[in-house]
């Protein structure tokens, strides 16, 4: 019987649609265009190959196209015709991913792997910051991201995909040497692995060294795709480091020509968190607003994402809102919200409801109910889902309403208790308050 790369078996006694299969799922792997035509030449050699349709729905969800991805996945399951087998298991698993049933899909993945440990497309849907863990709500998933993939090293060896996601984990939970070895092991197997270059930048930002950071990303990106899914969030990645470093300039050509809103290369929830963070953390780092992309960026997520539904995007919404103004959106937003952790449909609970609130305040200039709100979500920051680079977005906000509101003294005790590391923090006036 024919397999694929990890070993599973296949139901295609096809070499050329099992050839188009494997090239489709390295593709998905490294995050690189290219997979969904790799599986519809997979799926023309054998329409009958069911593990090709939930490839190609898995890009197409990704992407954020949900009737065509349901439209392949209720083509798997119509092929899919055997006894039970890894194959079945893994169509259930994205049926229920798909229907959005995150703690149901969580459970899923853990008793699928006690069986086949090495259905990586499947774990790819957890295996890095954003995914079913990293946007469950729930506290402490950087360390129960790093007991999942600890646990499955065993079964995945020396292998570049993998390396990448366990040194990303390890990176977010502060276990930094550990993390650079499995990273660089990843890219000198595979250079050309989105997420491995991903993993890297983000081991740059912990540690605190931006102009490491541009000068791996820089010309790692000379030769990514334009159009690969991670371009344009590598790129944002880039303007942080541009703007730790003090280089302003750069960052901002590099929101123009690489993430702003026309030519993101992500679904529309990555076009509104990188966008909206960068314009957030520029503001912040004490460079003037910049009113019209602001405009731009409202009119996009009120079409785009119109009611509230996931933490992290509810969480750039509502800075968006605050920043135009846009009272009546902004509370009946943070009312969804809190209708929804009511019933318990919001994982991450009043963590977001009350951060908006907290955007509001800050941009009225009530830096006291600002603080007073914000100080409690920095110690359930996890819950808002989204990297340590991305939540910085929170614990910034707060450093910058103790300098407005001239508490100093706040401010420093803050520093003090921030993680080691990341040092170079973009917020204007911190540079004269000494850490403790």
């Amino acid at each position: 019987m024919l397999a694929d790369r990890y070993d599973l078996p296949l139901s295609t006694a096809s070499s050329a649609a099992r050839d188009a299969y494997v090239k489709g799922c390295d593709l998905l792997l490294s995050v690189y265009p290219g997979a969904i035509e790799a599986f519809e030449r997979a799926i023309a050699t054998d329409p009958g190959f069911a593990l090709a349709h939930v490839g190609k729905a898995q890009v197409l969800l990704g992407q954020g196209n949900m009737a065509a991805g349901l439209e392949s996945l209720a083509e798997a399951r119509s092929v899919s015709t055997g006894p039970p087998t890894w194959e079945t298991s893994h169509i259930a698993f994205f049926e229920v991913f798909a229907a959005g049933q995150t703690d149901a899909a969580i459970a899923a993945l853990r008793e699928h792997l006690k069986s086949w440990p090495r259905d990586a497309l499947l774990l790819t849907t957890t295996a890095f910051t954003n995914g079913l863990i990293g946007s469950s709500g729930r506290a402490g998933v950087k360390r129960e991201m790093v007991g999942l993939l600890d646990s499955l090293a065993p079964s995945y060896g020396d292998d570049w995909w993998f390396l990448a996601h366990h040194g990303m984990a390890l990176s977010e939970d502060g276990q930094r040497d550990a993390a650079r070895a499995k990273i660089d092991r990843s890219i000198a197997l595979n250079p050309n692995n989105g997420w491995a270059a991903h993993a890297r930048t983000h081991l740059c930002y912990e540690v605190g060294d931006p102009n490491a950071a541009r000068a791996f990303l820089a010309p790692w990106l000379e030769t990514y795709p334009r159009d690969a899914a991670l371009f344009s969030h590598l790129n944002w990645h880039l303007a942080l480091a541009d703007l730790e470093a003090g280089d302003e300039a750069d960052a901002s050509r590099l929101y123009r020509e690489a993430f702003s809103l026309n030519v993101h290369s992500g679904p529309a929830r990555a076009k509104i968190t990188d966008g909206v963070s960068f314009l957030w953390r520029r503001e912040l780092a004490g460079y003037p607003r910049d009113t019209e992309a602001w405009r731009i960026m409202h009119d996009f997520a009120a079409n785009a994402l119109p009611r509230a539904g996931a933490a992290l995007s509810d969480a750039h919404v509502a800075i968006i809102q605050a920043v135009v103004g846009d009272r009546a959106e902004l509370e009946a937003r943070a009312r969804q919200m809190d209708d929804l952790s009511r019933t318990g449909r919001y994982p991450s609970g009043p963590v977001i409801p009350a951060l908006s609130r907290a955007f509001a305040a800050f941009e009225r200039r009530d830096f006291p109910a600002a603080i007073a709100v914000l100080e409690p979500i920095i110690r359930e920051s996890e819950r808002i889902g989204g990297s340590r680079a991305q939540l910085d977005l929170v614990e910034f906000t707060l450093l910058k309403a103790c300098l407005d509101a001239g508490r100093v003294d706040d401010a420093r005790r803050l520093l003090g208790e921030r993680r080691q590391g990341p040092s170079g923090i973009p917020v204007a006036g911190l540079d004269l308050v000494p850490r403790v």
